[in-house]
């Protein structure tokens, strides 16, 4: 079986093993980013403002 692993893979898992306090920053600042709750008037507005999509250039008459 074949085990490669990159010097990218290599670096964070050496980097993990010595910092394991890492893996917590790190899911806590992807819920800055990414898990954040929506405000479901601004999603109203989004979903209404949404223009109708144009077809493909080529099947134009």
């Amino acid at each position: 079986m074949y085990h490669y692993q990159s010097d990218a893979t290599q670096f964070l898992d050496s980097l993990i093993k010595e910092r394991p306090e890492l893996e917590q920053e790190r899911l806590s600042n992807r819920n800055l980013l990414w898990d954040v709750a929506l405000n479901p008037e601004e999603q109203a507005g989004f979903e209404a403002a949404k223009v109708a999509k144009e077809p493909y250039t080529y099947y134009k008459l």
